[in-house]
C-alpha cells in the first residue's frame, strides 16, 4: 500500500498506477484502486504482464464478468486461431476484421445489449511496433463544457444503440456465412438510452453517445445522424482525450459508464493482440429505457 503511486495524466481523465501488482492485491491497495478508478475514470497500469485467468480474477473484484462468446475474457485480435494474420486489405476484410475496424471509431461497450457495461480491464500480449493505440475520452468533462442550450436539448433526447447498425456501415450483414456471428450482432432490437446519464456510484453526469447511437426519436433519421456524429467530433477533443501507447504487459481498466474509447488505426498486417474483460452493469442503473410507443416518438 506505501508503493501504491497514482500519477494523473494531466487530461480530464486517467491516471498511471505503479508500485502494484493487480496479480497479488491487498484488500487496501484494492480498496484504494478502486476509489481511483471512479475519480479517474480510466487507470494504467504498466508491465503486469498478467495471465488469462490473472486478469479474470482482478475483474471479477468489480462484479459479475459479462460473457462475450459464453467466456469471461476474449481475444480481441487480428491473429487467426492458426497463428496467421488475418486479410487486411478493406477488399478482403472478414466480418472479424470489419468488428476490428469498427472498434477504431468512438464508442462505449455493449450499449447495444439490454444492460450496457460498467467497465472493462483490458491489456496488450502482442502490440504493433508502431500505432495501435487506444484513446479514451472524457464524457463527464464533456457534458460539463456544453452550452446552456445543448445541454437542455440532450436532457430531452435518447438514442437507439445497435451493433448492427454501426457495423453496417463496413458492410458487416449478419448471416450464417459472416465469420463474427457473436455478441451484439444477433440482437433483433436497438435499445433506447438517454443521452445524457447520470453514473450510480458518483452521481455525475455525462454524454452516453458514440459510434452505436443512433435514431433519436423525434429527429428525421438524417437530422439525428448528423447531431449525434457532430457531438461525438466536438466531445472527443483535448483536454477531454487521453492516448495509450501499449507496450506488452500492459493493463488498462476504464469506466464504460462515462468513457468513450477508440482503438486507433495501425498497420493491420502488423499482429495485434489484446485480451478483454468486460465488466457487467448493474441491472437497474446500466439498464435501457422501456421502448417508445410509436404515437410518442413524433413528440
Amino acid at each position: 500500500m506505501r508503493r501504491l503511486h497514482i500519477a494523473p495524466t494531466g487530461a480530464t481523465l486517467g491516471a498511471t498506477v505503479t508500485g502494484v501488482s493487480l496479480a497479488a492485491l491487498d484488500e487496501p491497495t484494492w480498496q484504494a484502486i478502486y476509489r481511483a478508478w471512479l475519480e479517474h475514470a480510466l487507470l494504467i497500469f504498466p508491465g503486469q504482464h498478467l495471465s488469462n485467468q490473472q486478469q479474470i480474477g482482478f475483474a471479477r473484484r468489480f462484479g459479475a464478468i459479462e460473457r462475450i462468446g459464453g467466456g469471461e475474457i476474449v481475444a480481441i485480435s487480428n491473429v487467426k486461431a492458426d497463428g496467421r494474420v488475418r486479410a487486411h486489405t478493406p477488399a478482403e476484410w472478414d466480418d472479424m476484421m470489419k468488428v476490428i475496424v469498427g472498434n477504431m471509431a468512438w464508442h462505449a461497450d455493449s450499449t447495444y445489449m439490454p444492460v450496457m457495461a460498467k467497465g472493462a480491464v483490458f491489456s496488450g500480449e502482442l502490440v504493433p511496433t508502431e500505432r495501435g493505440e487506444t484513446s479514451f475520452a472524457d464524457m463527464r468533462a464533456a457534458y460539463d463544457a456544453l452550452d446552456q442550450a445543448t445541454r437542455a436539448l440532450v436532457h430531452q433526447r435518447s438514442a437507439h444503440h445497435s451493433l448492427v447498425y454501426s457495423q453496417s456501415k463496413l458492410g458487416h450483414v449478419p448471416g450464417a456465412q459472416s465469420a463474427y456471428l457473436g455478441y451484439g450482432m444477433d440482437q433483433t432490437t436497438a435499445p433506447l438510452r438517454p443521452l445524457v446519464k447520470v453514473h450510480p456510484e458518483t452521481g455525475r453526469q455525462s454524454l452516453l453517445i458514440g459510434r452505436h447511437a443512433h435514431a433519436i426519436p423525434g429527429m428525421d433519421p438524417a437530422e439525428s445522424e448528423v447531431f449525434l456524429e457532430g457531438l461525438v467530433e466536438w466531445a472527443c477533443q483535448p483536454p477531454r482525450i487521453h492516448t495509450h501507447h501499449w507496450t506488452a504487459g500492459d493493463v488498462v481498466l476504464w469506466d464504460n459508464r462515462c468513457l468513450l474509447h477508440r482503438a486507433m488505426p495501425w498497420d493491420l498486417a502488423q499482429p495485434r493482440v489484446m485480451w478483454h474483460s468486460r465488466l457487467a452493469g448493474d441491472p437497474v442503473a446500466e439498464a435501457a429505457l422501456p421502448p417508445v410507443a410509436p404515437a410518442a416518438a413524433t413528440h
